[in-house]
């Protein structure tokens, strides 16, 4: 949040210039006057010293700092997002390049992707075969976060990106 103009309420500020040349300690109002008089903004850069220092910035460059500071920030790198991708053991062919083309995207757009299988009776040798396979072909795009997990009804692993991982 800026502090700017009247909000300041320091009776004396330490006055900087537009070049960054110092003007020394002067009363609020005279900083005022003088941001006034050359049509600028005063502008409060510290409120943790006493005088607060302060400096004169052309009138509207204030705002616009700031948005572009705020906009250059990068958000703190959070938990990646994780898209499931639910088959079958019994996948055909084709649904199955399908499917890897869309995690293959997801991969290279750097969000992790978890392909579950479900599996109804005996089938867990043959979802772990599956998931092996979609692990080594998705190897050049991610890497597999966890192993291989095969539980009651249904297979899965989660692989993330190679540029997050």
């Amino acid at each position: 949040m800026i502090i700017m103009n009247e909000k300041i309420k320091a009776k004396e500020v330490e006055l900087t210039g537009f070049d960054g040349e110092e003007l020394g300690i002067v009363t609020r109002d005279e900083a005022l006057a003088l941001a006034k008089s050359s049509k600028a903004d005063l502008v409060c850069t510290s409120l943790f010293s006493s005088p607060p220092p302060c400096k004169l910035v052309r009138r509207g460059m204030a705002k616009q700092e700031a948005a572009q500071e705020k906009k250059g920030q990068k958000p703190t790198a959070g938990p990646v997002k994780v898209k499931e991708f639910r088959l079958s053991v019994h996948i055909e062919e084709h649904d199955y390049d399908t499917k890897f083309s869309q995690m293959q995207k997801l991969l290279s757009a750097g969000k992790a992707v978890q392909p579950v299988i479900r599996i109804q009776g005996k089938e867990g040798e043959a979802a772990r075969k599956l998931l092996d396979r979609l692990v080594a072909d998705l190897s050049t795009y991610g890497k597999k976060e966890t192993g291989l997990q095969v539980s009651g009804k249904q297979a899965t692993v989660k692989i993330l990106p190679l540029s997050k991982a």
